[in-house]
């Protein structure tokens, strides 16, 4: 072996010696590498799970306070008719049909409502669905019988309307609804076209990743995807839209850890709550729940298999398959999505066949799901801040129960809109405030605080001050009627020309409207037309304190000026503060404090306390039957009597009211069903050219248009009688004496004169006549 062939030997096994040196050295250091790097995942991966722990062990989301109407309550005698609760039916999206089979449906008759109601959750407690017969006769409902036993029930609720939620500054607006309630077709539907390996894979599926990456570099675009169902929560949830590798990685590692952690019917719950399903303005629609109501406006548990297969099918693309603004687009996905149901068995072909021939069925575009009430959603928070603090509705799944009349409130709107688009051409520039309260609960029914009733501003329901005019003429003649050793409605009231000075020296003499004086007028004459001098008179006679005491009494929150011009209404105040007086008028003259809520429950459904004050009367009974009595004949032929024209054969009560040189233009009303309160005129206190009758009491009778009045029953209270009084002189006489007129009278006072006030005779002495 030569020197030469010696050292390149020698050379080669350095070389060899080097490289497996340097090999150790990189395994060495990969090994090294790997366990860093593990250490770095598992801590990574700890991190991880404790977020996720969090959000799926705590509170998932933060569900909207949903505000609800008020749960229409049926009884017998329940002053509700038939096409009332028709109509309620409606907008809850019942369906007519000739027999109900299921839940959500009903059937008509003339006389009778067969409805089988949904469940749902009541203030006092989860109501069962239930299927009754309701029966109506001339007064309203006359009994509800429960059909499966023939029971008669003492009272039944129907659900209420949701009126919005009040969504926190995410935007994400959803219904939560546990994955039992969820349709079966959904959830089959949702695996076969979005994760069909979803029971079998543990988060991720590599299968269908490269699956969707040899698609996409086929096509040379991304046109499948294959994430997960547990994928695509993990990045709703907790990861943005952004499209980068580490966004993948990260978003696979939390699905790996939710599936290790949760079972698939919890991730599927919370898959079906949380992802996206459209764009509701500027809310966010997330969720099965909220997405049926949006598209469909009913509960998804009463959809069409229809229905069901195009809340899959819009996951794909919310904004692409728009089916308002894509209406072919969406059903060719629909369709597809009923196909894949029908290859797989889930659908037989006639099931097929029907869903791809119907259509997708959706609400009206122009029928929002949110209902725009500013004047009253403004109430209902200021009385919620006052009786909770600021904080209640930021609180997650708090549930308030309102008393708002979802049949009032529209009828309320469409009356001022069609009212003061006429009125316009007569007054430019007038606005209106308008409140309607249940005269049964003492609550809120509906309000309107602008002519464009959605607007969201000034609320001159509650917010204004003005004078109220003659609407005070009420309890003026109620404290006189009160004392009924003095007054009846029958005795004459002075109606001559009076100047009254107060201590400055300055001096004040009212005027009748027309400016004409008769010398003397029964009580029930002043008031049914609305005379001035004669309700200063009786006002004087009786003590303007003790008006200002009755009027108080009755629910007048601000102070009062005790002058003699209050009593021809020199009192300000606003729509809200009207409807509690007479709130207290319609309700036998028991006062109870106005509310705009019922109930409130917190996230796990308890009820907070929501004590109300306790009612007082206000006024005698008796006396406020006259006052009502009084109140119908204004309708019937006093000031209002274009009112009583519109509606014959109903008995109504009201009251109208002008201010000074016709700025302001009142009404307030009632019916067997709602008090009504009303003002109309000008933000800057200008003249309209507009009286009670010709402004206010026009958006009264459209109101009634809109939602037919139930006429007063008007049945006479203890120490009421029907008595007979001299037309002229006033004095009580017996009912077969000449020049008489019936009259209803407190049994107290009323005591007529024998033999019709005249003397008797000697003979008539004599047979004791």
């Amino acid at each position: 072996m030569t020197k030469k062939t010696r050292k390149t030997k020698k050379s080669s096994a350095t070389a060899k010696k080097r490289g497996s040196s340097l090999w150790r050295k990189i395994w060495s250091l990969t090994w090294k590498l790997a366990i860093v790097g593990a250490a770095v995942v598992s801590f990574y991966a700890i991190y991880l799970d404790q977020i996720i722990a969090q959000k799926f062990e705590g509170q998932k989301w933060h569900l909207p306070a949903q505000v609800f109407s008020r749960s229409m309550a049926l009884y017998p005698g329940a002053a509700i008719n038939h096409p009332q609760l028709m109509a309620e039916l409606k907008l809850l999206g019942y369906r007519k049909v000739a027999n109900p089979r299921q839940v959500g449906e009903f059937s008509a008759s003339s006389t009778r409502i067969e409805l089988w109601r949904r469940p749902f959750l009541h203030p006092e407690g989860n109501q069962a669905e239930q299927r009754v017969m309701i029966s109506f006769d001339s007064e309203g409902v006359s009994s509800v019988t429960r059909m499966s036993d023939k029971r008669e029930l003492a009272v039944f609720h129907l659900e209420p309307v949701l009126l919005d939620r009040i969504v926190a500054g995410d935007g994400e607006d959803r219904l939560f609804v546990p994955s039992p309630e969820i349709p079966s077709i959904i959830i089959d539907a949702l695996i076969l076209v979005e994760d069909r390996s979803f029971y079998d894979h543990f988060g991720v599926n590599p299968l269908a990743i490269a699956r969707a990456a040899m698609v996409n570099i086929t096509a040379g675009r991304t046109v499948q995807g294959g994430s997960t169902l547990t994928q695509q929560l993990a990045k709703n949830f907790f990861l943005s839209s952004e499209r980068s590798i580490v966004r993948k990685v990260r978003e696979a590692l939390m699905a790996l850890i939710i599936d290790f952690r949760y079972s698939k019917d919890e991730i599927l719950e919370a898959y079906l709550n949380e992802v996206y399903m459209g764009q509701d303005k500027s809310r966010g629609v997330h969720g099965m729940g909220l997405a049926s109501q949006f598209y469909f406006g009913r509960p998804v548990g009463e959809l069409t298999v229809s229905q069901q297969a195009f809340l899959v099918a819009v996951i794909k693309g919310p904004s692409y398959y728009n089916p308002w603004r894509y209406p072919e687009r969406a059903q060719e996905r629909r369709d597809l999505v009923l196909r894949i149901l029908m290859e797989n068995d889930k659908l037989t072909v006639a099931q097929y066949k029907a869903a791809a021939e119907s259509p997708i069925g959706l609400r009206s575009a122009k029928k929002s799901v949110h209902q725009k009430l500013p004047a009253f959603f403004a109430v209902v928070k200021q009385e919620l801040r006052d009786r909770y603090g600021d904080s209640l509705l930021q609180q997650s799944g708090v549930k308030v129960y309102t008393t708002l009349d979802p049949m009032a409130q529209e009828a309320a709107e469409k009356a001022v809109t069609s009212t003061m688009s006429s009125l316009n051409k007569r007054a430019k520039n007038i606005q209106v405030g308008m409140v309607v309260t249940d005269k049964y609960s003492g609550g809120i029914a509906a309000m309107v605080g602008d002519k464009v009733p959605g607007y969201e501003g000034f609320n001159r329901a509650v917010e204004i001050r003005r004078p109220i005019g003659s609407l005070i003429k009420p309890f003026v003649y109620a404290s006189a009627l009160n004392q009924s050793d003095k007054f009846t409605l029958a005795t004459p009231v002075e109606d001559k020309p009076i100047t009254l000075k107060n201590e400055q020296g300055k001096t004040w003499s009212p005027k009748n409207f027309d400016k004409k004086f008769s010398g003397k007028v029964p009580l029930l004459t002043a008031f049914k037309d609305s005379m001035n001098v004669p309700t200063v008179n009786v006002g004087l006679a009786v003590g303007v304190n003790n008006v200002a005491s009755t009027l108080q009494k009755s629910g007048w929150a601000d102070d009062i000026s005790p002058y003699p011009s209050m009593l021809l209404g020199a009192v300000n105040g606003s729509p809200l503060m009207v409807a509690q007086v007479y709130q207290t008028l319609a309700d036998g003259g028991r006062y109870r404090k106005l509310t705009s809520i019922t109930a409130v429950l917190d996230s796990q459904n308890q009820a907070l306390d929501v004590s109300r004050a306790a009612g007082s009367q206000a006024i005698n009974p008796a006396t406020d039957y006259l006052i009502q009595y009084a109140m119908n004949q204004v309708v019937r032929n006093g000031t209002a009597k274009r009112l009583g024209a519109a509606f014959p054969g109903v008995r109504l009560a009201g009251k109208t009211g002008t201010s000074n040189d016709s700025r302001d233009s009142w009404f307030a009303g009632f019916d067997e069903r709602n008090v009504a309160a009303i003002w109309v005129g000008q933000d800057d206190n200008s003249k309209t050219g507009l009286y009670g009758s010709s402004g206010a009491m026009a958006v009264y009778q459209a109101f009634l248009q809109q939602r037919p009045p139930l006429s007063l029953r008007m049945i006479p209270v203890n120490g009421v009688i029907n008595g007979y009084f001299d037309r002229t002189t006033g004095a009580a006489k017996q009912g077969n004496c000449d020049n008489i007129i019936g009259l209803p009278a407190l049994d107290s006072s009323y005591r007529p004169a024998k033999n019709c006030g005249e003397s008797l005779s000697w003979w008539q002495k004599l047979v004791g006549n």
